[in-house]
């Protein structure tokens, strides 16, 4: 049922683009497709001085982005304990640099060499540039290099990382700058799933989180398409549930989708005259053949059928390089460095030349050439035509330089990084500042146009108790375009709390709750989600949570944790029937406290000579107990060694041990996080077990459990004490521990 507009005509605004056309704002350009309009670019160049404007050694795996006379770069700084993503930001036309913003990478599986996956993306309107990390956080820098607002998506919504890396690059549209990623959060959102998520760019507030998708096998970094599909605008990309998803860009709507692969789909996809191209190089579904480039019917809505498949042809293995289109032709490279070209309309191939023999970044288009490199670090200017493609130019890098992302075309030069050094190709001076963009024309809603979607914001929220949040209800028609904020009427569904002129305001009680804000407006109806959580000192002990359940208000615990009575006392179980989910990281609280302990019983059970994985979590720092190595280690960022200290501690299987980690910004700037274990059977040690003073300094971050459990990990007396509470030694076994676990039933 739908809700028509009143009798009267209506002007909606659309956005006006204030970028200029031959800026390059994010990671496939000024259309999001690869292409740029920027003429007289070259055709030749060298390392020794040929159009060469300048070379700058900020190297890296992400592409730049061009706005102005600035160009932007994510990119590896340091080594080490010291190791970080830098932000950067030069000047275009000299590579001179301006400044820097360096992020510390924190509670990540992301390994050194993969860090700095994504590209950023500048937002014209305010000159904001926009970065999605490998640790899961999106951040908003100005164009002064000053922090405007951060999300710690893994804290918040339990985003996640894996050893890959695969971190997509943000898209802005509108007022929302919109990324994606697997995600296990709370509630109706605990299930493992490719989620698109959308904020408010300029307050960072959560607009929506999409879940269109089924289970994911990878994480991917698809970058999305913004494409209008006869007056409704899309968001089109790939996803971990290898599945490509079309969605309506300013509510998350879910369109159409096609599943075609059995792992995660990393290519973008290419939208022209209503029809969608996409590709993989994975198992396909219905072939036994590996890799699909494929045209569907990008109209369709629901399930994409055989009925709406163009044309396809199974076996090509076009997995990491995204598709670009010139007129009537089609160029993709596939894993191979082989580029093809086939025609948009049957999909016969055309011609193919090969580059090289490993493939990841993306072809561009500019000027009638294509600006490419390979992994095998080779730079590459080619003359498409309708039967073959020339080689106008190729140029080595030096031995061991790679060329993983695409290339940048803006004020008259291609810019590109290597793993190495960043390059600006062209004249040098100042560079070719092209004629102003063309602002859409204002679209307007008439009586023809019904409301069929209402909005409410902020879509997810976390608050403590008499904290207060102005709800307002959007409402969108068919098409997906947003008319005006309407008065709904707001009811509670599990959150404790009062409304108040707009303003939801969280019960004052020192109690956990979650849940929903319903609202309705005629025959519309929408929700957000809200969780309140005291601020510390909280206790857990699990004797309140009805078995087989978790907390409610916790992250990516449902579907891994479970309370269990064991010997007539209640625990928390990390459950080990999934490998695939049996090493997790569980969140309490928001992302921002600072300066506590966190606590909590542990046991771990022994199998084959196996034994699983248990911790805690405090301010972005983690304090574990390793069953197999029969060691205690304290880090921030696993996968990177040289910032875990780690001391021997003989973990006897089927005992309950204490575990405790204090975390505490000092005067001087840095951190001091350190832990203790001991037997819950025991008077707390006076000293600490193990410690480190981080420069790195995490200063803020939620509180959590991990483990993992190849074999169950049991918990009990979780606890977060603020450290101006915190007293000197004390038993802390709050109820006593079951001596062994009882068999699951």
């Amino acid at each position: 049922m739908t809700y028509l507009l009143s009798r009267t005509l209506v002007t909606l605004s659309v956005s006006l683009s204030l970028a200029i056309a031959g800026d390059w704002t994010d990671y496939r350009g000024p259309k999001r497709d690869g292409t740029s309009p920027d003429r007289d670019l070259p055709t030749s160049w060298s390392l020794t001085g040929e159009n060469l404007a300048w070379k700058m050694p900020y190297g890296g795996r992400s592409a730049p982005v061009v706005h102005g006379n600035r160009l932007y770069l994510l990119q590896p700084f340091g080594k080490g304990a010291t190791m970080q993503e830098r932000l950067l930001c030069l000047d275009a036309d000299t590579g001179k640099m301006i400044w820097e913003y360096r992020m510390n990478v924190f509670l990540s599986d992301v390994p050194p060499h993969r860090i700095a996956w994504s590209s950023p993306a500048v937002d014209a309107e305010t000159g904001n540039i926009y970065v999605y990390g490998v640790h899961g956080s999106i951040t908003a820098v100005n164009k002064l290099g000053k922090l405007v607002w951060t999300r710690s998506l893994a804290e918040e919504v339990g985003l996640v990382t894996t050893h890959g890396g695969r971190t997509v690059s943000p898209i802005l549209h509108e007022n929302l700058v919109i990324v994606s990623g697997v995600s296990t959060g709370w509630g109706e959102q605990s299930r493992a799933a490719h989620r698109f998520m959308a904020f408010d760019k300029k307050t960072g507030e959560f607009a929506y989180i999409s879940t269109p998708g089924g289970r994911p096998f990878d994480t991917t970094y698809s970058p999305p398409i913004i494409a209008d599909i006869k007056g409704t605008k899309l968001l089109i990309a790939g996803g971990g549930d290898g599945t490509v998803h079309a969605i309506k860009v300013l509510t998350g709507e879910p369109v159409w989708k096609y599943v075609i692969s059995k792992r995660g789909v990393n290519t973008g996809v290419l939208v022209f005259n209503n029809q969608a191209v996409v590709s993989h190089s994975e198992e396909n579904l219905d072939t036994s053949e590996m890799g699909l480039l494929a045209s569907v019917d990008a109209t369709a809505t629901g399930d994409i059928t055989a009925k709406q498949v163009k044309w396809k042809l199974p076996g090509f293995q076009g997995g990491y390089s995204s598709p670009v289109l010139d007129g009537d032709r089609v160029f993709q490279i596939d894993n191979g460095a082989n580029i093809f070209a086939f025609d948009f309309l049957s999909g016969r191939q055309l011609w193919k030349q090969n580059l090289g023999t490993i493939q990841k970044a993306s072809p561009v288009l500019a000027d009638g050439k294509i600006y490419v490199g390979t992994e095998n670090g080779k730079f590459f200017i080619l003359k498409p035509g309708n039967d073959k493609c020339d080689i106008l130019s190729s140029v080595a890098m030096a031995e061991g330089e790679q060329i993983l992302a695409s290339a940048a075309v803006a004020r008259g030069r291609i810019y590109f990084a290597s793993t190495n050094n960043l390059y600006a190709i062209g004249k040098k001076g100042v560079g070719v500042a092209p004629p102003p963009y063309q602002a859409e024309p204002q679209l307007q809603l008439t009586d023809e146009n019904p409301f069929t979607h209402m909005q409410i914001l902020p879509a997810e929220s976390i608050l403590k108790p008499g904290e207060g949040i102005r709800i307002r209800a959007r409402v969108y028609d068919v098409k997906g375009r947003f008319f005006k904020e309407v008065p709904a009427e707001l009811t509670l569904d599990g959150p404790k709390g009062t409304f108040s002129r707009g303003l939801f305001i969280a019960d004052t009680a020192e109690t956990a709750s979650s849940g929903y804000i319903r609202a309705k407006w005629s025959n519309l109806t929408g929700s957000a989600r809200v969780r309140i959580v005291p601020n510390p000192p909280i206790a857990e002990n699990f004797d309140s949570i009805e078995p087989g359940k978790v907390p409610p208000h916790w992250v990516n615990t449902t579907g891994k944790f479970q309370v269990r009575e064991v010997e007539g006392k209640k625990v928390l179980v990390k459950l080990a029937d999934n490998a695939f989910t049996k090493r997790a990281r569980a969140f309490v609280g928001p992302a921002n406290w600072s300066n506590f302990t966190v606590e909590a019983d542990v046991l771990g059970t022994e199998k084959r000579r196996q034994m699983g994985d248990a911790g805690v979590v405090a301010q972005r720092y983690q304090l574990a107990l390793f069953g197999n190595h029969q060691r205690l280690e304290l880090q921030s960022w696993q996968p990177e060694t040289e910032r875990t200290v780690l001391k021997e501690f003989a973990w006897k299987k089927d005992t309950w041990y204490h575990l405790k980690l204090e975390v505490q910004n000092l005067p001087n700037g840095t951190v001091r996080a350190r832990g203790k274990v001991w037997p819950t059977a025991e008077a707390e040690p006076a000293e600490w077990t193990i410690e480190r003073t981080d420069p790195m300094a995490e200063k803020m971050g939620a509180a959590g459990l991990y483990a993992d459990a190849p074999f169950e990990v049991f918990f009990d007396n979780f606890k977060v004490t603020p450290l101006r509470a915190a007293a000197g030694p004390k038993p802390a076994a709050v109820k006593p521990a079951a001596a062994k676990p009882a068999a699951k039933k």
